[in-house]
């Protein structure tokens, strides 16, 4: 399980800084989102989805959009987090549409990461690859060879699950072929090993 594409909505701004130094006492809803991102990092995740959700609330009656984006997003994480994978690729989804009218691609290409891992658990490997191969497009065209290679990674581990070993094997050796350019022989080697493993149906 690709692990680190699990990360927070970040290009929109948090709705309430870490420190919370500007919290507002009369936002009903600031707190709430607060209170959720304490109830997250605990591990409370039921506590952390009605925080969100009464924050998600409060951010829509004030017609606040990025609070909006902000809270889907976590409730969609604590969705992810109680295993309710359709409910949280619907609150990454709402977050994903004011996130591309707001032209930011860099929290659209976290949400897409997030979305990929919700529709893998529900064992929809297709959506999930088309996903996949988004962010991976997305890692060439801003020349990012890190994130390439963990999107590959995710891109072999989904063909796996599959049962495409083959398909596995050639994401496997284009992450070689990345750690090749850049020096990194035993990490090429490490991940060609891999790929011959599965064509060798290991």
């Amino acid at each position: 399980m690709a692990s680190e594409f699990i990360q927070p909505l970040n290009s929109l701004g948090p709705a309430v800084k870490e420190n919370g130094s500007d919290q507002d006492p009369d936002n009903q809803a600031k707190k709430d989102y607060t209170e959720g991102r304490k109830f997250l990092s605990n591990g409370e995740y039921t506590q952390a989805a009605i925080a969100f959700h009464n924050a998600l609330r409060g951010f829509e009656e004030q017609g606040d959009q990025a609070g909006v984006a902000n809270a889907s997003d976590r409730l969609g994480d604590a969705c992810l987090a109680r295993d309710e994978y359709a409910m949280a690729i619907a609150n990454y989804q709402r977050a994903c549409e004011i996130c591309e009218k707001e032209d930011d691609s860099f929290s659209v290409l976290a949400l897409n990461k997030k979305m990929a891992i919700a529709y893998r658990k529900l064992g929809d490997q297709e959506k999930a690859l088309e996903l996949l191969y988004d962010t991976l497009e997305h890692y060439r065209l801003t020349n990012n060879p890190q994130g390439a290679v963990e999107a590959l990674i995710a891109i072999a581990e989904t063909y796996s699950e599959q049962g495409e070993k083959l398909k596995a094997a050639d994401a496997y050796r284009s992450v070689a072929s990345i750690h090749a350019r850049f020096k990194h022989a035993r990490l090429a080697e490490e991940f060609n090993q891999r790929a011959s493993s599965l064509e060798q149906g290991e």
